[in-house]
């Protein structure tokens, strides 16, 4: 539900409706942020899109927590940051009208993650097996760790990324960059993790998407 939070899903969705209000809830405040940043133009002075599109992307957010507690009737850990995050550096932004804040929210919710899973490998405790264990079951402890290390420093990656692209582009292009770039490196990057999962998996067991 962020620039990069969408994670394999933990839970088994039967049907494609099910799989597409996942979508929903990961995927629909960041293009709605970047869908009002884009038709706002013309239409508002160009140093006022940025709060029109925070503005309704706290708003989608607060949509889609709603609509997982209610109808989905499950609230990840890392939607519940999420959410936390967005609607306090989206209600900095528009109360101190810097759009600073919204544009480092991503460094931060990516950050917090890489820190809680890192942390936990340090530990010896891997969180990333502890949520998404539901649908890989099979995996040895040994691909956990490996699993989590990459999505750790993945999401250290994009951290990184995010503030050389709203630091060094213009602003329309870190909005669009949002969903053009953030959710292609994303899906690539699961994509490029299960040759990983798929040769620890039984030959008669499948990840439960």
């Amino acid at each position: 539900m962020s620039d990069t939070q969408s994670t394999p899903s933990t839970q088994k969705n039967p049907t494609a409706m099910r799989g597409g209000s996942q979508l929903l809830v990961d995927f629909g405040p960041v293009i709605v942020f970047m869908l009002t940043y884009n038709l706002s133009r013309g239409r508002v002075p160009e140093s006022e899109q940025v709060y029109w599109a925070t503005g309704l992307f706290m708003v989608a957010t607060i949509f889609a927590f709603g609509f997982a507690w209610f109808v989905q009737k499950r609230l990840s850990p890392l939607l519940i940051v999420t959410a936390v995050v967005i609607t306090t550096f989206g209600g900095l932004t528009l109360a101190l009208h810097d759009p600073v804040f919204i544009k480092i929210k991503p460094t931060i919710v990516n950050l917090l993650y890489a820190s809680v899973i890192l942390g936990s490998l340090a530990v010896k405790q891997n969180v990333w097996k502890a949520l998404l264990q539901g649908a890989f079951p099979a995996l040895p402890d040994h691909v956990w760790t490996q699993y989590a290390l990459r999505w750790g420093l993945f999401y250290i990656f994009m951290a990184g990324l995010n503030e050389v692209i709203w630091r060094t582009q213009t602003e329309a292009f870190w909005a669009n960059f949002k969903v053009f770039g953030v959710m292609p490196i994303v899906s690539l990057f699961i994509v490029a993790n299960i040759p990983l999962l798929m040769k620890h998996m039984p030959p008669d067991e499948e990840p439960k998407t």
